[in-house]
């Protein structure tokens, strides 16, 4: 499942949805286009949303790309440096393409992820 993210005004990334925590995945695929508003922390962007979702195969730790779902927010998230996730998060993908646009995300910017045409 191919998906993109933009971050209106400043550009637009690739990323794939992969069979970590495919339940999750596959229900998020099924909400977009989502839109949201950006959050930052440390090498993170995240957006709240109002999809309420289990863990799945809960995980400590991400990858610099990683996208997941973290639970208790519920929010959206893309891991696009070394920080870690604040608690558990279901990794569900990872960003393809033009990972260095995150670095441009400020708090407030608009963001909506959506399937790949």
């Amino acid at each position: 499942m191919e998906i993109e993210i933009e971050i209106v005004g400043k550009g637009k990334a690739a990323a794939k949805l992969d069979d970590r925590n495919p339940e999750t995945a596959k229900k998020l695929y099924e909400t977009f286009p989502l839109p949201g508003t950006a959050h930052t922390y440390l090498e993170e962007v995240y957006f709240d949303m109002t999809l309420e979702l289990d863990y799945e195969n809960p995980s400590k730790t991400t990858e610099e790309g990683d996208i997941c779902y973290w639970p208790p927010g519920p929010a959206f998230c893309i891991f696009y440096g070394n920080s870690q996730p604040v608690s558990e998060v279901n990794n569900i993908g990872k960003i393809t393409e033009n990972l260095e646009l995150f670095k441009k995300c400020k708090d407030g910017d608009e963001i909506i992820v959506r399937k790949k045409e």
